[in-house]
C-alpha cells in the first residue's frame, strides 16, 4: 500500500482494514453481509487475507485457533444481530481459555426510536459484553482507532480475552481519515527481582516442594509480528528448574512446559482424585500460570496442606477460593527466568520411583474407565511429529488423550477447556493451520461434535489444507451415557443416527478413510499430513491393534 493511500480519505470500514494491516494483522475470519460490507471494501487493498467461514461460529473458532497457534490476535468481521450472536459462543470459549480475539461487528445507527429493523437487537453491545473482556461502540473514526489500539495493547499487557468493537453502519460508510501512526509497543507484564528473591527463599526452606504449571507458564510468544509461528520452544528457565529436582504437575493446557519423561513429573494428571493426596505431602506448593479452575481439578480444593504460593498476571486468580498464602502478580515466564537464573540447592524429598508407580497406576485407571481408548492414544503419540499442533473437541478420545499424551513443546495442544463447546476443534484447527503453513496440524473430534460445525470442512477444502481429522465415531454421546449411568439415570437421548461420514467427506471434496487397525490409522494420519486437502479418518471402537 502506498503512503498516499494512507493519507487519503476512505470509508471508515476500509480504513479499519488498513489500520489492522499496519498493526501486524494478516488474516481476517468472517462472513460478509449487507450490514458489514463496508468492512470488506478495503480488505484486498490493505493486503489482508480473508478466510470465508460457513457460519459465524466457525469464523470465531477459526480466529480462536489462529490466535492460540500464532500468538497473534485472531480477528473476525461479523454482521449486526445474528452474526454477532453466532460468534458469541466462540467468544465465550475464548474468554474462559484466555484467547486474544478481536471481534469487529457492524451495528444499527439507532435502535430506541426505530423498531423492526433488519437484524435488530435490544442491546447488542450488552449481549457481547457477557462473553468478552469489554464491548464498546465507536461513534466516530477516532474512537474506532483508539479502541482497536487499546485491544491490541491489552492483548500484550494483560490476561488475553476477547474484545468486541461495534461500529454503526453509517459510520462505516462515512469518509474518514487514515488511522494515526502505530503507537510505541507497550511494556509487557514482567516480574521484579524482589518477587524472585521471595520465591527463592521459600524454595531454599522447603524439602519437598511441588510445582503446578498451567498454560500461562509457557514461554511468552511475541505479539503482532507478521509471519510469527507462535511459541513452543523450551523455556529459558527450564534447565535451572530441572536441576532443582522437585516434583511437578501440569494442567492440560500446560502440557509441554516440562519435558515428557522427566523423572519427577506427574504429567497432566492433576484431575486424578488421588493427586490431592500427593499434593498434601508437599511442604511447599507453587502454582504458576493457572487458574486452578474446576476443569483443571474437578474438585473444589487443590489438596494442599502446606503453604501455597501463586504466580499469575490476573489478580482475580490470585484471590480465588484456593486462598493462596503468597500471591505474586507477575508474568510467569519472567519470574521463573529470574528465579532460576542462579542455581539453587537440589532437593531430595521426591524420588523417581514414587512418581513412576503413581503415574502407572493412574494410567491403569484411565484404561479401566475408557476401555480401548488408551491404545488409540498410545498409537497416536508414537507418530506425532514434535512440532505437530493438536486441536481436540469434547469427546472421550480427547478426554483420555489429554491425560496420557504429553507434548514435546508447550502450547501445542488446544481444547475447549472452560466453556466446553462441542464442534470447536474442526474450525479451530483450520485457523491453526492457516497460522502455521507447512507445519503439521491435527484435529480430533467426536461424531456428535463434528455435526455442530461440519460445514467448515468446506473451508478446509477450499484452502487445500493438509489437515487430518481424526473422527471418533462410537454412535452415541458416550460421556453423557456414562454420566447418566453413574447417576442412576436410565440413559436417554444419547444414541443418534449418524450420517455416512466417509460419503459426507467426499461430498465436501475431502479425502476419507476408515482404518481397520491402529497401524493403518497411523499411516492414514501421516499420509493426510501430506495430502492436497483435508482427510476424514473415521475411527470406531472396533478398530484392532
Amino acid at each position: 500500500m502506498s503512503d498516499s493511500s494512507k493519507t487519503a480519505q476512505m470509508p471508515l470500514g476500509a480504513q479499519i482494514s488498513d489500520m489492522l494491516w499496519d498493526r501486524g494483522v494478516r488474516h481476517i475470519f468472517g462472513i460478509p453481509g449487507v450490514h458489514n460490507q463496508e468492512m470488506y471494501r478495503g480488505i484486498e487493498q490493505a493486503g489482508l487475507t480473508h478466510i470465508l467461514a460457513r457460519h459465524e461460529q466457525g469464523a470465531g473458532f477459526m480466529a480462536d485457533g489462529y490466535a492460540r497457534a500464532s500468538g497473534q490476535p485472531g480477528v473476525a468481521y461479523v454482521i449486526t444481530g445474528p452474526g454477532l450472536c453466532n460468534i458469541m459462543t466462540p467468544m465465550g470459549q475464548g474468554y474462559s481459555d484466555s484467547v486474544s480475539m478481536l471481534v469487529i461487528s457492524s451495528c444499527l445507527d439507532e435502535t430506541a426510536a426505530r423498531q423492526g429493523q433488519l437484524h435488530q437487537m435490544r442491546d447488542q453491545q450488552g449481549a457481547a459484553a457477557t462473553v468478552s473482556d469489554w464491548s464498546h461502540t465507536a461513534q466516530d473514526a477516532a474512537s474506532a482507532y483508539q479502541l482497536i489500539d487499546r485491544a491490541l495493547e491489552e492483548f500484550q499487557t494483560a490476561r488475553k480475552r476477547p474484545k468486541h468493537l461495534q461500529v454503526p453502519i453509517a459510520q462505516l460508510e462515512a469518509p474518514a481519515p487514515a488511522a494515526p501512526a502505530r503507537p510505541k509497543a507497550p511494556s509487557a507484564f514482567g516480574a521484579t527481582p524482589a518477587q524472585a528473591a521471595l520465591l527463592r527463599d521459600r524454595l531454599d526452606a522447603a524439602k519437598r516442594p511441588l510445582f503446578l504449571f498451567g498454560g500461562g507458564a509457557a514461554p511468552q510468544q511475541s505479539q503482532m509480528q507478521p509471519g510469527d509461528m507462535g511459541g513452543g520452544q523450551p523455556a529459558d528457565w527450564l534447565e535451572g528448574f530441572l536441576r532443582l529436582s522437585v516434583a511437578s504437575f501440569t494442567t492440560y493446557a500446560g502440557r509441554g512446559v516440562i519435558p515428557a519423561g522427566s523423572p519427577l513429573h506427574f504429567g497432566s494428571m492433576l484431575a486424578r482424585p488421588e493427586s490431592a493426596d500427593i499434593i498434601a505431602t508437599a511442604d511447599l506448593v507453587v502454582a504458576v500460570g493457572s487458574a486452578l479452575s474446576e476443569v483443571d481439578l474437578w474438585r473444589s480444593h487443590l489438596g494442599h496442606r502446606a503453604e501455597l504460593l501463586r504466580v499469575d498476571i490476573d489478580p482475580q486468580v490470585l484471590s480465588d477460593a484456593q486462598r493462596a498464602d503468597i500471591k505474586l502478580q507477575a508474568c510467569a515466564d519472567a519470574l521463573l527466568r529470574l528465579t532460576f537464573a542462579e542455581p539453587l540447592e537440589p532437593k531430595t524429598g521426591w524420588t523417581p520411583d514414587e512418581v513412576s508407580k503413581t503415574t502407572q497406576r493412574w494410567r491403569a485407571q484411565i484404561d479401566t474407565e475408557r476401555p480401548g481408548i488408551l491404545t488409540i492414544c498410545d498409537a497416536l503419540a508414537q507418530i506425532m511429529p514434535p512440532d505437530m499442533m493438536v486441536f481436540s473437541d469434547m469427546t472421550q478420545l480427547a478426554y483420555a488423550a489429554k491425560e496420557v499424551i504429553d507434548m514435546a513443546r508447550p502450547g501445542h495442544w488446544h481444547h475447549p477447556y472452560g466453556f466446553g463447546t462441542l464442534g470447536y476443534s474442526l474450525p479451530a484447527a483450520i485457523g491453526g493451520a492457516v497460522a502455521r503453513p507447512g507445519l503439521p496440524t491435527l484435529c480430533i473430534i467426536g461424531d456428535y461434535g463434528f455435526q455442530y460445525t461440519m460445514m467448515e470442512l468446506a473451508t478446509a477444502v477450499e484452502l487445500q489444507l493438509p489437515l487430518p481429522i481424526l473422527l471418533w465415531d462410537n454412535g452415541k454421546l458416550g460421556e453423557i451415557e456414562d454420566s447418566m449411568t453413574r447417576a442412576q439415570i436410565a440413559p436417554n437421548a444419547v444414541i443418534q443416527q449418524n450420517p455416512d461420514f466417509l460419503k459426507l467427506a467426499e461430498a465436501f471434496g475431502a479425502h476419507a478413510t476408515q482404518p481397520a487397525t491402529l497401524k493403518d490409522m497411523q499411516g492414514a494420519i501421516l499420509s493426510a499430513l501430506k495430502a492436497d486437502r483435508p482427510t476424514i479418518i473415521r475411527v470406531t471402537p472396533e478398530i484392532t491393534s
